[in-house]
């Protein structure tokens, strides 16, 4: 991208430019963790109990005497890391159902659709609680969890995408010299398919880091003493937030502001990448 297109993409669409910016701190703060976290999050020191923010706790200091501006920067390292994680994930199956499907077509088709239909009946919370609680809680499966959840949307779309260039004629004429279809799905389709697959990755990202956190919040994402933004304000920490104010606000502004730039910049995505959405606005 040159600089000129820059200049006119951030000008146009200034709210996604400020959300990407946005997410590349959260990214580098996340990734540069054990350099930036100034205690480490772990550590309790009885002496700094409930401690309000101050030059020495920017944050301020939980029930344990924690610092909570480390423990937000480490639950961004793990928030954003099995939400990165689980979407690459369910972004991979999603891509691969949704194009085996819409390419095939028929009753295979038809099968797929139904059992896609039946998985987003149920409301994605529940189905992550109830796989969490057959699987277990641990990171991985958290990150397989979410993944789920997320397949039957990303497939929808994908197909929904395949459709579409299916009935092109650049298809239909590697159809008539007899290339396998194999080749013309993995060759001719999905590349044509990219840039919704792009955004409704980057718009899951935010819903990926919400379930983390619902997950977390009941006790049933990666296990303590990891710190996540949803265990940040579940448990015991729960019953001091009248008193330390600043334990449920900086947690819950992470949150908030990290869903909100995803979305953002997944509209800024669908508006640069949809020649139909082009000028709108």
């Amino acid at each position: 991208m040159t600089l000129r297109r820059l200049y006119r993409l951030v000008r146009h669409q200034p709210l996604g430019a400020a959300a990407g910016l946005l997410l590349l701190v959260m990214a580098l703060v996340a990734l540069l963790a054990p350099a930036v976290s100034p205690y480490d999050p772990l550590v309790q020191d009885g002496r700094a109990q409930l401690a309000p923010p101050s030059a020495a706790h920017l944050f301020g200091t939980d029930y344990l005497g924690r610092d909570v501006l480390s423990r937000v920067i480490w639950g961004a390292r793990v928030s954003l890391g099995i939400s990165f994680a689980a979407v690459a994930l369910g972004t991979v199956l999603g891509v691969a159902v949704g194009l085996f499907s819409g390419y095939v077509g028929g009753w295979w088709d038809l099968a797929i659709q139904r059992m896609m239909d039946i998985v987003m009946a149920v409301p994605g919370i529940v189905l992550a609680l109830a796989l969490v609680a057959i699987l277990g809680t641990s990171a991985w499966n958290v990150i397989l969890v979410i993944a789920v959840v997320m397949v039957p949307g990303m497939s929808r779309v994908v197909r929904s995408a395949v459709l579409q260039v299916r009935q092109l004629l650049y298809v239909e004429a590697a159809q008539a010299l007899g290339l396998p279809d194999r080749r013309i799905a993995l060759r001719h389709v999905l590349p044509n398919v990219v840039a919704p697959i792009l955004v409704m990755a980057t718009t899951t990202l935010g819903n990926a880091v919400l379930i983390e956190a619902s997950l977390s919040f009941l006790g049933a994402g990666p296990p303590p003493p990891a710190p996540t933004w949803g265990g940040m304000l579940s448990g015991e920490a729960r019953t001091w937030f009248e008193r330390a104010h600043w334990m449920a606000i900086y947690p819950g502004l992470a949150l908030t502001l990290t869903v909100i730039a995803f979305n953002a910049f997944g509209d800024m995505l669908r508006d640069t990448l949809d020649p139909k959405m082009r000028g709108r606005g």
